[in-house]
């Protein structure tokens, strides 16, 4: 048997296993086979693209995000919460004109328009380089709102509860998951990078998002990667001591414990040497990020790391930015704004970045939280909901459009589950395919690295929204 038809018969292997690992429901646990994924964990790509999640922690209040402006649906929005609403003419100068207008679930003719303090991100919308997503969450499989009342169907594990749905939103489990979608993208294109370290990148701390079996993800700060500062400068003053500390916490060791530590700490080092090489020779960037923003400084890291991605080896990349703050039980008139003016200024100039380096249409940068919240007020502020608004930007966007069924403006309408709950009518493991198809990988990868997508009809499993 020839080398290709050997890799075949591993690939149809693969593939019969990953067959066996349809979920259900909650109630039968996704156990991924990651041994067998790591057969299918040999694709190579010739050119470079990289997917950029943005996570909206403590959910994001989608109704004063993307604001219902046509009359008979700003005037429900505006009863439902009176104290929260902003006015109609304030959203005049951010009112959305896309190419087709959103429809709801009976067909009329919806409109929106951007909250206020998002209008940077209105010139990106309008040049076609951005797309709204309308009512995205968690789901395990199509979910009717009988279904949902007579609990007929799955649903996922623990809703409303946010560590559980951060969790469900980048794993597909609840709190506790071991890997996430991002993670297992990347363990798909690992091998095909010359380091693989560099494959999923994590610029906010730790998330299971960025988890996979091959793919490890890579946490660094707005600045870089953290040196071990025994060898970033001369420990005690000699370099003949950092020496012998490198020596000691790299060299191979007999014990096993010991050994994997070691090997760790000196990939490590080799990661940051690298990368702090790499973005010494980045190309200087004139486009203005926002200052006092973390979320900027998060994403002009990205923007430099991605600059000089050939230095780093890396064909393929997984980035994880994120923001907090968005569980706005109280204050969200005066909490929220200021968080959207922060995530506009610093999308904006992450977009405008990635046409400066001449890579826009290799970057899609994706928003995403661990759920919406009600549209009933609760006195200043809102609870927790389920479905939401997200947006993706990027050269490769099919903008200026939306994408999924415009939510009815109601509190225990045809759309939500109470207190305009809305129940997703497109699930995130849909949203997520169409996100990793662009990225490369192949419907038959893309089953097993969201284990609810096999529910969902084969010809709604692509959203549409990238070229």
């Amino acid at each position: 048997m020839s080398r290709h038809d050997l890799q075949n018969a591993s690939r149809r292997a693969f593939l019969q296993r990953c067959s066996a690992l349809g979920v259900a429901g909650s109630a039968l646990p996704w156990a991924l086979n990651f041994a067998a994924m790591s057969e299918a964990a040999a694709a190579t790509a010739a050119d470079y693209r990289a997917l950029v999640c943005v996570f909206l922690y403590g959910g994001n209040d989608y109704g004063n995000t993307l604001v219902s402006y046509d009359q008979a649906s700003y005037d429900a929005y505006h009863a439902l919460r009176p104290t929260l609403a902003y006015s109609r003419d304030a959203l005049t100068g951010t009112v959305l004109a896309p190419g087709v207008a959103p429809r709801d679930s009976a067909g009329a003719a919806r409109q929106y328009a951007l909250a206020p303090e998002l209008a940077p991100l209105l010139p990106v919308f309008d040049a076609g380089r951005m797309a709204v997503m309308l009512n995205v969450g968690t789901l395990i499989q199509p979910t009717s709102k009988t279904q949902y009342n007579n609990k007929s169907v799955p649903l996922p594990p623990k809703l409303f509860s946010h560590n559980d749905q951060q969790s469900v939103w980048q794993s597909s489990l609840p709190e506790g998951a071991t890997s996430g979608w991002g993670g297992r993208l990347g363990d798909l294109f690992v091998a095909g990078n010359g380091n693989a370290t560099f494959t999923c990148v994590n610029v906010s701390g730790n998330a299971v998002f960025l988890s996979g079996r091959t793919a490890v993800q890579y946490q660094v700060t707005p600045s870089g990667s953290v040196p071990l500062r025994g060898l970033s400068s001369p420990l005690f003053g000699s370099t003949a001591c950092s020496d012998a500390l490198r020596s000691l916490i790299t060299q191979p060791r007999t014990h096993l414990f010991e050994n994997e530590y070691n090997r760790v700490t000196s990939r490590a080092i080799g990661a940051n040497d690298q990368l702090t090489a790499a973005l010494a020779g980045a190309p200087a960037l004139t486009t203005p990020f926002p200052t006092g923003n973390s979320l900027g400084d998060q994403l002009k890291l990205v923007a430099r790391m991605i600059s000089n991605s050939s230095a780093l080896g890396a064909k393929r990349q997984v980035f994880f930015v994120s923001l907090g703050g968005f569980d706005t039980h109280d204050r969200l008139l005066t909490v929220h704004p200021d968080l959207l003016t922060k995530v506009a200024g610093a999308l904006s100039a992450f977009y405008l970045a990635t046409v400066e380096l001449g890579v826009a249409d290799r970057v899609t940068t994706f928003t995403a939280s661990d759920f919406g919240r009600t549209l009933t007020g609760n006195n200043d502020g809102s609870d927790h909901g389920w479905g939401s608004m997200h947006f993706v930007l990027g050269g490769a966007v099919k903008g200026k459009a939306y994408y999924g069924v415009a939510p009815a403006v109601a509190n225990n309408g045809a759309d939500d589950v109470g207190q305009g709950r809305l129940l997703p009518t497109m699930a995130v493991d849909q949203y997520a395919a169409t996100l990793g198809r662009w990225f490369g990988a192949s419907d038959s990868d893309l089953l097993a690295v969201l284990p609810n997508l096999a529910n969902f009809n084969a010809g709604t499993r692509n959203v549409g929204f990238l070229g």
